[in-house]
């Protein structure tokens, strides 16, 4: 343990101290971990104005004095004295950004508090004054009690001002008696941070000040929830509105595409191949493609506005209430587009238990991929007509059946986290980027890389999947006497009557427990395995085979089963990728086969009630 004087540097993530540490010490650096942890000590040497050297520590990044993680326990048993291969520091530097002030100034007064001699390095003001803040040092440093310096780190501009400083606080370093943050709350650090803050603004810009207004609104736990969830229906009334004419042009390349092959081959297998199942089958999901780009235009529009974080900030206090932690807002988010990167995720999320639930969760977020299976059944039974005030039927129903999901996924957290994944849930903090106009380059770019992932889903797994079911439906070929459809006498169809015993008393017909079998590659397989069955058993009708996927839904089944099937995907055992990441991430198979195990009750039961519900009020 060095005997010269320890100045630790504390505050914020992304508040600069690394930068300024570096500025400080220069190439005098030593880098190690804290014993029993994997964190990193970062120290080096530091001369004061009167040359007499300094130790100065770089502290992990934190919000506050509680904490969440490995990284921020050290920072707080280093700074109250309880890291025994460190001693307590002798001074602080608390580095706080300029330009987000009253966020950052939060744990500075819990810090301040402590009593150690202390000094608040105002690092990035030349950000703020960029973005039409100016702010008055000495007004900050009156309210709070110690010296505020000032700083640019990355331009070493306030550094000697920033060493004499912590010249006069090494020489009279008796810690001060201060008010202690015990018997101050968050919500008080936090109004008393805003009030500081607000007394030391010279100057802010109109567009600082509109940001804070609408954040008035943005973050208000009424309004704030009001304006998010206006936001979603929009969303899911644009996914339908917007893409009719895109889906009628792709559907009419792929009728063009299956006449231009009936034509050109004579009947048989290589035709049916080509036409029921890479045609029709692979084709009638790549349909969807429009809806699930202008789904992915809102959720990119949102995250490059800046909203995406201030509606994690609205969710916290939701999840919280169900024994989950903030953190787990952003994987369950991810999970929106696919469930293997929201999976991955939950890596930030300290607290084991709280990482096993959202990762047992994560599944129940509608994906991208149940969308397809979602517009096909809602275009072929939900009528295509105004409920009022312009509000669309089918994007209402597909608005209702995301926050059945969302629901669904908070009230299992629920029930987790009192049983198989007991513990006590942690609150997180974050910070509010502000609002910016979107780059249309970016949305492009976003927009582009999402085509290509889902046409290559649909050329890799979804036609694998196709062509394997086609090969199962298209042998033993049914004698040409027999009166036995196709189907019927199929490797596939023959599995799907076995399956349809139990799946029959939630209102399933064979068709669909067929399609569910390959729907475990992926969740959009289940579109293509419908649309090649009802090719296949369509035959050389020519007015079944024209027909549209949706068309033949509504001659064969019953309102009450397309209801039964929606309720069932809400629900639906994930894909196999979902459950080998899951594998992964937990080193085994049992927290897997109870993941796959309580969606398969869980989409039974949403299904069979569904089902029974639908049938006893008399929907037909």
């Amino acid at each position: 343990m060095s005997m010269l004087p320890l100045v630790a540097l504390v505050g914020n993530p992304n508040a600069g101290k690394s930068a300024l540490f570096n500025a400080l010490t220069g190439a005098r650096q030593k880098l190690g971990n804290y014993p029993g942890v994997t964190v990193e000590r970062k120290a080096g040497r530091l001369s004061l104005s009167d040359g007499r050297p300094v130790e100065l520590v770089d502290l992990p990044g934190t919000y506050s004095l509680s904490p969440a993680s490995p990284d921020e326990q050290v920072t707080r048993d280093v700074v109250l004295g309880k890291q025994r291969s460190e001693k307590r520091p002798d001074a602080l530097v608390v580095v706080v950004d300029a330009s987000n002030l009253d966020n950052h100034l939060r744990f500075a007064l819990e810090l301040i508090a402590l009593g150690l001699p202390t000094v608040v390095a105002l690092n990035m003001v030349d950000l703020a004054t960029r973005d039409g803040l100016e702010l008055d040092a000495e007004v900050l440093s009156r309210e709070l009690g110690v010296p505020v310096i000032p700083t640019v780190a990355v331009r070493k501009r306030g550094l000697e001002p920033l060493r004499t400083a912590l010249e006069g606080l090494i020489d009279d370093a008796a810690p001060k008696a201060r008010p202690s943050p015990a018997g101050r709350d968050f919500d008080t650090l936090r109004s008393e941070a805003r009030r500081i803050a607000q007394a030391a603004i010279v100057r802010e810009t109109p567009s600082r000040r509109l940001t804070a207004a609408v954040d008035r609104v943005a973050l208000h736990p009424v309004f704030g929830l009001l304006l998010l969830l206006g936001l979603l229906f929009v969303m899911f009334q644009a996914v339908y509105a917007w893409s009719e004419a895109p889906i009628a042009m792709i559907e009419g390349w792929a009728e063009a595409a299956s006449n231009a092959a009936t034509d050109a081959l004579p009947g048989g297998i290589v035709r049916s191949f080509l036409v029921d199942g890479v045609i029709n089958g692979v084709g009638s999901v790549v349909v969807f493609l429009p809806q699930i780009l202008i789904l992915f235009f809102f959720i990119l529009m949102l995250e490059a506005t800046g909203y995406m974080v201030r509606a994690a900030f609205l969710m916290d206090g939701l999840m919280a209430k169900v024994g989950l932690s903030g953190r787990a807002f952003i994987p369950l988010l991810s999970s929106f587009a696919c469930a293997v990167p929201g999976i991955m995720a939950t890596r930030t999320i300290s607290d084991p238990k709280d990482r096993l639930t959202t990762i047992l969760i994560a599944p129940l977020m509608t994906c991208s991929a149940r969308l397809p299976v979602y517009a096909v059944i809602i275009g072929a039974f939900i009528p295509a007509r105004d409920v009022g005030l312009g509000i669309g039927l089918q994007g209402l129903v597909l608005f209702l059946l995301y926050v059945a999901g969302i629901v669904g996924a908070m009230l299992v957290a629920l029930v987790l986290r009192r049983t198989v994944t007991k513990g006590q849930s942690g609150g997180f903090l974050m910070e509010m980027p502000k609002y910016q106009w979107p780059r249309p380059r970016d949305i492009v770019l976003g927009l582009w890389q999402r085509a290509v992932i889902f046409l290559k889903r649909a050329g890799t797994i979804i036609f694998a999947s196709t062509v394997i079911l086609w090969v199962l439906l298209s042998f033993p070929r049914v004698p040409e006497d027999s009166p036995a459809s196709q189907v019927d006498h199929s490797i596939a169809g023959r599995i799907a009557g076995g399956l349809n015993v139990v799946l029959e008393p939630v209102g399933f017909n064979r068709d669909i427990s067929l399609a569910l079998i390959p729907a475990m590659a992926a969740r959009e397989v289940a579109v293509s395995a419908l649309a090649t069955v009802y090719s296949i058993d369509a035959g050389d009708d020519e007015a079944k085979l024209e027909q549209s996927l949706g068309d033949r839904l509504k001659d064969k089944w019953p309102l009450p089963t397309a209801l039964a099937f929606l309720a069932w995907f809400i629900f639906a055992p994930q894909c196999i990728s979902t459950i080998a990441v899951t594998r992964r991430e937990t080193n085994g198979w049992k927290w897997p086969l109870f993941m796959v195990g309580y969606l398969f009750v869980l989409a039974y039961l949403a299904a069979g009630a569904t089902y029974w519900t639908a049938t006893a009020i008399g929907l037909s």
